[in-house]
């Protein structure tokens, strides 16, 4: 079992900037690939990164430029440095964690955190 926990949410102003982490406990975090999605309201829920195991990344096409990820596998933490911050980015932000068990893949989700770009 893996707890994901984000913080850094909150409210910032259009250009500003963030970083959200995601800690995590309960197993071991170098095994899993690790990813940020987000959901704003109304929307269906949407990769904004993800760095896998081997440290590649991969970023969402409206994010890129803007938003880093990356991970500390010594502090089991995983972080997203979110720039240039755009009204368009608020939406809550969740953490993902997955790997591949036997014929599927094993998720855990955290409970997310607000993330709010407005003037």
């Amino acid at each position: 079992q893996v707890q994901l926990v984000e913080s850094g949410g909150g409210l910032v102003q259009p250009g500003g900037s963030l970083r959200l982490s995601c800690a995590t406990s309960g197993s071991i975090f170098s095994i899993y690939n690790m990813g940020w999605y987000r959901q704003a309201p109304g929307k269906q829920r949407e990769l904004v990164a993800r760095i896998t195991i081997f440290g590649n990344t991969n970023y969402a096409d409206s994010v890129k430029g803007r938003f880093t990820i990356s991970r500390d596998n010594a502090k089991n933490t995983m972080y997203l440095q979110m720039k240039s911050l755009k009204p368009e980015d608020t939406a809550v932000y969740y953490c993902n964690a997955d790997r591949p068990l036997g014929p599927g893949t094993q998720i855990y989700w955290g409970q997310g955190t607000q993330v709010t770009v407005s003037s």
